[in-house]
């Protein structure tokens, strides 16, 4: 007897210069190749700036950028560089923090907004991520986001005019005002069925764990309230 209703909504919290964020939508990714149910579960990107108030471009390296945020030594945060490089590998995202360009990332989650009323997120989330993790886009310049966004298959003329105006603004804050009420402080952050949370890139096996727990736990195993007397092959009670 099947009772679930029929989609699973996994809603992501993150932002597109968070390597953690990749590795954890490739983990996400995994754990759906391998879930009986994955064309039944529907994903919804939400918006988080991990520095609002970043400059559209931003000079320096990405160790030395680490370094100073942190406040370690630029080897400590070559380290933290090698952990995240290695990681990636490990899932299949290619890290080129040699080229990184840092920037603002309030454009892209707009655009991001419009990639969903066009039924294209997914894609344009990617394409962001694409480009300032491994292809050194500068992703806070306006003329940058457009052409991935355009190359995503948004259209060109829509993805020039949300860039003109301040059209997904509220959408952006909104994203960042549900997240701040759920007290969360980092990303990538996963909630499965409005109502499971997950914090931090885990690993295939843990997403896929609580796929199938959630699911599992939307089709109720048929429960015997009463019984009595019945009647079967070999006759009656």
């Amino acid at each position: 007897m099947n009772v679930s209703s029929d989609t699973l909504r996994v809603d992501i919290w993150s932002d597109v210069v968070c390597p953690w964020c990749a590795i954890g939508k490739a983990n996400l990714d995994a754990a759906l190749a391998d879930f009986e149910h994955s064309d039944n579960v529907e994903i919804v990107w939400h918006s988080y700036e991990l520095d609002p108030t970043a400059p559209a471009a931003r000079a320096g390296n990405y160790v030395g950028m680490l370094a100073k945020k942190y406040g370690v030594a630029d080897d400590e945060a070559q380290v933290m560089v090698d952990r995240m490089t290695a990681t990636g590998v490990e899932c299949g995202v290619e890290f080129r923090f040699d080229i990184v360009q840092p920037g603002n990332t309030f454009d892209a989650h707009r655009l991001i907004h419009l990639g969903a009323s066009r039924g294209l997120q997914t894609e344009v989330k990617e394409r962001f991520l694409r480009g300032y993790l491994s292809e050194g886009e500068a992703i806070g310049l306006p003329e940058v986001v457009e052409r991935l966004a355009i190359d995503a298959g948004l259209d060109a003329d829509e993805v020039a005019a949300v860039l003109r105006t301040e059209a997904f603004a509220d959408e952006v804050r909104i994203d960042e005002a549900t997240a701040a009420s759920m007290q969360v402080s980092g990303v990538p952050f996963f909630v499965f069925d409005r109502r499971l949370a997950v914090a931090g890139a885990q690993p295939p096996e843990v997403l896929r764990g609580v796929l199938e727990r959630v699911w599992s736990e939307r089709e109720p195993a048929l429960e015997f309230v009463v019984e009595g007397e019945i009647c079967g092959p070999e006759g009656c009670d």
